[in-house]
């Protein structure tokens, strides 16, 4: 008998996972006619591996599903690799979905990014783009991301486009030490970072540890920030 032998292919970060009638993000939740932002179930690996998942079908027209979310500092986000990969926290609160699931999604289409941020004064702004999506994790869930559009916030992740996922236990950047040890926050570093999300929550100090976007607000630690995630409309 003969052995079929599956290579991955990673060049363009591409996945068939099949078709499931259950919502495989907010979008397809919207579009089944539930309009109001709140936690929801979602499949991105299929109908066997339901998530939670915080859906904002408010701003810039909704749909969009929210891969990470810092609030109120409630949740620690220095952890390592499979934390990363299978996500942490609650989608009420603070969390992070998980490296597999935005992977699994974004390979199935077209998606843009939006990261909306507020600092400890009330002011707010974001930053969008019109392409994003990550590889597998053979490919160290490369991030792929293009497009920006201004949205008051400057662009903090450019630099962080085709660079792997770091964690404190599984180093893949392009610094010769660990980024995400030295700054505290595992991220899509590069040597190391504009953009530090999982950084500390450091209530608004001013810290290279801290919760920051440097395009808006150098190194000073922001309230909130989220990074959410929908099928790019035409």
């Amino acid at each position: 008998m003969a052995i079929q032998v599956l290579i991955p292919i990673l060049l363009f970060c591409s996945e068939a996972f099949g078709q499931s009638s259950m919502p495989t993000d907010c979008a397809d939740i919207y579009d089944q006619g539930l309009k109001a932002s709140g936690v929801y179930t979602i499949y991105p690996a299929g109908p066997t591996s339901p998530q939670y998942s915080y859906c904002d079908m408010e701003t810039d027209g909704g749909k969009w599903t929210v891969f990470q979310r810092r609030m109120d500092g409630s949740v620690n986000f220095y952890r390592g690799w499979e934390q990363y990969k299978n996500g942490f926290g609650h989608a009420a609160g603070e969390y992070w979905l998980g490296l597999e699931a935005i992977h699994r999604l974004t390979a199935k289409g077209n998606y843009e990014l939006r990261v909306d941020m507020e600092d400890f004064k009330g002011n707010k702004a974001f930053a969008k783009y019109s392409s994003f999506s990550i590889c597998n994790e053979l490919d160290g869930y490369r991030l792929t991301v293009s497009g920006f559009q201004n949205g008051g916030a400057g662009d903090s992740l450019t630099y962080h486009t085709e660079q792997k996922f770091t964690t404190f236990d599984r180093d893949q950047d392009l610094n010769d030490g660990n980024c995400a040890v030295a700054v505290m926050g595992p991220f899509w570093h590069n040597s190391c970072y504009y953009a530090n999300p999982n950084g500390l929550y450091t209530w608004g100090q001013n810290s290279q540890l801290g919760a920051n976007w440097r395009g808006w607000k150098e190194f000073n630690s922001l309230k909130a920030i989220s990074m959410k995630i929908r099928p790019l409309m035409n």
